[in-house]
């Protein structure tokens, strides 16, 4: 039966498992993909006191005034750093070019943190893909901290991406080459309680699939949440379970797969009339991008023989530039 709804999986013994415990973890993780798209992780390894860390510096930042938090505004459409201010942003807006209302929500985002050797990070073709990071003075530790979560999420994602070569019939290690100089973004929403009505059809976060192979959310308990549209047009709401990660595919994946793993559409809605302070709500939030010369073309195992791949090869890099112009207001 197809999955309508999110589930559960643990990969705790994915790492040190056996080859039939990795191929019984790999079978679920690809039934959640071909089926919705999303997973829910248990086992995956990061401390709580990580998690803990990055939501206290990310809540002090937000709760700065505004001058201060736009003195690292994203200096333009195609640098995925920065300050992006409430409204700046429709996510919504690259399925839906009529999509008018920006998101009421703020975010702070950077990029990679180690840089691969300079030939590679500054060719013509990586393009913005490795500009510098916009670090804010206060909290000062801020930097050490996002630093440190970026790194643990690069690991987790090798780690899924392995998880996902399995289950697509692969070699375990197919992707590794295409991620080894990833070009992520790791991103804080900050979704402010909600005093004033939003205008008819603004909601915290527009209908939209996300643009590269895989993000890894941790969310909070909240009113107003995550929902994701079922096989059958429903909107779910995602589960928030303790301890554990959001994980969803996004757009070069089911390229990848040529559809058979859905990028499914996701939005954020608004919280109950009322709700008050109760309803700020922060997303930690990692988006796995693939190295942007990666070549993002039908894989073998999920085309027939004879069958015609749907999408035309593109790179990592070019995909993800034209998407991230795309949303800006």
């Amino acid at each position: 039966m197809k999955l309508l709804q999110v589930p559960v999986i643990d990969i705790s013994a994915f790492s040190a498992g056996t080859a039939e415990e990795k191929q019984h973890i790999a079978r679920q993780v690809d039934q959640a993909c071909r089926d919705i798209g999303f997973l829910v992780i248990s086992g995956h390894g990061v401390s709580p006191e990580r998690i803990a860390d990055m939501r206290r510096v990310s809540r002090a930042f937000f709760d700065l005034p505004h001058a201060e938090k736009a003195r690292v505004a994203r200096p333009a459409p195609d640098v995925t750093r920065g300050y992006i201010g409430m409204e700046e942003e429709s996510v919504g807006r690259l399925r839906d070019a009529n999509a008018k209302a920006g998101d009421l929500n703020e975010s702070l985002m950077i990029g990679p943190v180690d840089l691969p050797p300079a030939a590679y990070a500054f060719a013509p073709e990586a393009g913005k893909h490795f500009a510098p990071n916009l670090w804010p003075e206060q909290p000062a530790e801020l930097r050490e901290v996002w630093s440190a979560y970026y790194r643990e999420m690069g690991k987790l994602a090798q780690t899924l991406m392995r998880i996902f070569a399995l289950g697509l019939g692969l070699e375990e290690t197919f992707f590794d080459d295409k991620i080894d100089r990833h070009i992520s973004r790791l991103r804080v929403r900050n979704y402010p309680a909600q005093i004033a009505q939003p205008v008819p059809g603004q909601i915290r976060a527009g209908a939209h699939s996300d643009y590269g192979s895989l993000t890894i959310l941790a969310a909070e308990d909240r009113p107003g949440g995550l929902q994701v549209c079922n096989a059958e047009g429903v909107w779910v709401d995602v589960p928030i379970v303790p301890d554990c990660y959001i994980i969803n595919i996004g757009d070069l994946m089911a390229r990848w797969t040529n559809d058979t793993w859905v990028s499914t559409l996701h939005r954020v809605v608004n919280p109950p009339a009322g709700s008050g302070e109760d309803s700020r709500r922060q997303s930690l939030v990692f988006f796995h991008n693939p190295n942007y010369d990666a070549e993002i073309s039908c894989i073998p195992t999920c085309r027939a023989e004879g069958e015609v791949p749907r999408y035309q090869p593109i790179t990592s890099g070019e995909y993800l530039r034209n998407a991230f112009v795309t949303t800006q207001n």
